[in-house]
């Protein structure tokens, strides 16, 4: 059997809802590295939101690779080397926090282990999407007096939240205003990520699996979210989880089960170890 690569979203697909992977999981995973696949954690998250799951897979040891920031920074786990980046230029920081102030947003940026929010804004409440994300990663929240001063470098990702209800029409809105700089799309319904033009999931796929030796055909992509959406379409196998929004199922080659009922470890027996257990 040709050698997979096999691309996987954390939030919803490779965790269940206590955002730990299970045994079953753990175990098929070790099995496919040890017949020479791949693995690619492939996450909105920051690159130190992922590390738990680099360490829990040993992706140092076989060779596992990070794409993380919505497809911002690509890391080789075993050398540490970063083989990919695209930043978004800090030029856009101003205009995306103005919008944001005026549409009663939350919005971060991050510094290495940190999240950077400016303080809250006149009315607007303590933002318990942004607290989610920083457990979630491990990360602290530095709330900063003078935040458009102080981030002054360019950005992997700027983070909105926005009610859920509302935020596809914020979305849509800033795609038309940014759009020349920079890509905006959604990750959960209350989440409006904006990172540099032409940045996503598939597009940085498509830039680094050349060099690391896989075709797009022998790629497996599972995920269950909007920014999961053009990695499962451009995949050689795209995989939606049972729990997946019905816009990734639509363009899925193969529903899962959930991330509750261990559907990564049913897409690796199925496509990477059926054939060697028979």
């Amino acid at each position: 059997m040709e050698k997979k690569l096999l691309v996987l979203d954390v939030d919803g697909t490779l965790v269940n809802n206590e955002k730990e992977i299970t045994p079953r999981t753990k175990e098929a995973l070790f099995q496919a590295m040890e017949l020479g696949h791949g693995v690619m954690i492939a996450s909105g998250r920051p690159t130190p939101g992922v590390q738990r799951f680099v360490d829990e897979l040993r992706l140092a040891e076989y060779g596992g690779y990070t794409l993380t920031y919505n497809g911002a920074r690509v890391q080789d786990c075993r050398s540490g080397k970063e083989i990919y980046r695209k930043m978004l230029p800090n030029s856009i920081l101003r205009p995306v926090y103005e919008y944001a102030e005026e549409h009663d947003l939350g919005i971060v940026t991050y510094q290495q282990d940190m999240m950077l929010e400016p303080q809250v804004l006149s009315g607007r409440r303590l933002d318990d999407w942004i607290r989610w994300e920083a457990r979630i990663n491990h990360l602290s929240v530095d709330v900063c007096e003078d935040f458009l001063n102080y981030v002054n470098y360019d950005l992997f990702k700027i983070l909105l939240t926005a009610d859920p209800e509302k935020s596809e029409g914020y979305m849509k809105e800033m795609q038309k205003m940014f759009g020349s700089t920079a890509n905006v799309l959604r990750s959960e319904s209350f989440f409006i990520e904006v990172t540099a033009r032409h940045i996503d999931k598939a597009r940085t796929l498509e830039r680094v699996i050349g060099p690391i030796g896989i075709s797009q055909s022998n790629t497996i992509c599972c995920g269950d979210a909007f920014n999961d959406i053009s990695m499962v379409e451009y995949a050689g196998i795209g995989v939606a989880m049972g729990n997946a929004k019905p816009e990734v199922k639509a363009v899925a080659d193969y529903i899962t089960s959930s991330n509750e009922e261990d559907g990564i470890a049913e897409v690796v027996e199925q496509f990477l170890l059926k054939n060697i257990h028979g």
